[in-house]
């Protein structure tokens, strides 16, 4: 155990996951429960599936469950802010709904996340693994941005777009009403703010594999990354 008193909050942001929240909620309780006092947040964002009722299955099997359900889409980025205003952790995470970050690698930031303010999964370091690459364009794409990151936002970091990150709960709360973009550049907002207020944040190897049934519209990606970029760096 790290910090027996302190809790672990994590948060799941779920767009259209009837087909995947359900392994990803039960892998999450029975990895953690003995290990942890935690909580799980599923924010639902705008979805047209039966996502809502398979959490609410498992938040009646499991008080660690919570969720808050958004009718209209309010995207990723934006589930994760209120996600945010609602946990109660002294760690605060988010993860992606589709099981690419096991329980056991998030664990694995959180005891080592040290002296810092935060701690986030890498796939681009030494010791990173990656078990199911993704596809050819999808790798093009996230290194051109993470050029784009360390030209105009200065943060050296490998992979700002790993959905495994855990922060401690004074850093979000100084930031977070200062997230703006809740598309591509999300995890960018939140780490260009960090570094503003002098939050030292670790990049970490982690093993990870890519799921198939995740999708990207390139046609908006690629111009939304650079638009992204841009306005976090000239923000007023």
């Amino acid at each position: 155990m790290h910090l027996a008193l302190s809790m672990i909050s994590i948060i799941i942001p779920a767009y259209n996951e009837e087909k995947r929240i359900k392994e990803t909620l039960e892998n999450y309780i029975n990895f953690l429960k003995d290990k942890e006092k935690f909580e799980i947040l599923v924010v639902l964002n705008g979805c047209k599936d039966n996502t809502l009722n398979v959490v609410e299955e498992e938040a009646k099997k499991h008080k660690e469950i919570k969720f808050k359900e958004f009718k209209e889409a309010i995207g990723k980025g934006g589930a994760i802010v209120e996600g945010f205003k609602i946990v109660k952790g002294d760690y605060i995470c988010y993860v992606d709904a589709d099981s690419s970050t096991r329980p056991e690698e998030l664990y694995k930031l959180y005891l080592n996340i040290n002296g810092y303010d935060g701690i986030m999964g890498s796939r681009w370091l030494k010791d990173s693994v990656i078990t199911n690459k993704q596809p050819f364009i999808r790798r093009f794409l996230s290194r051109g941005f993470n050029l784009l990151v360390r030209i105009f936002l200065r943060l050296d970091y490998r992979d700002t777009q790993i959905g495994a990150k855990i922060f401690k709960r004074e850093a979000i709360e100084k930031i977070k009403d200062n997230i703006k973009v809740t598309s591509w550049a999300f995890d960018v907002n939140i780490l260009y703010n960090l570094k503003k207020e002098g939050f030292k944040i670790l990049e970490y190897p982690i093993v990870w594999g890519h799921d198939e049934d995740s999708t990207l519209k390139l046609r908006k990606a690629i111009p939304g990354m650079f638009y992204s970029i841009l306005k976090i760096k000239w923000k007023k």
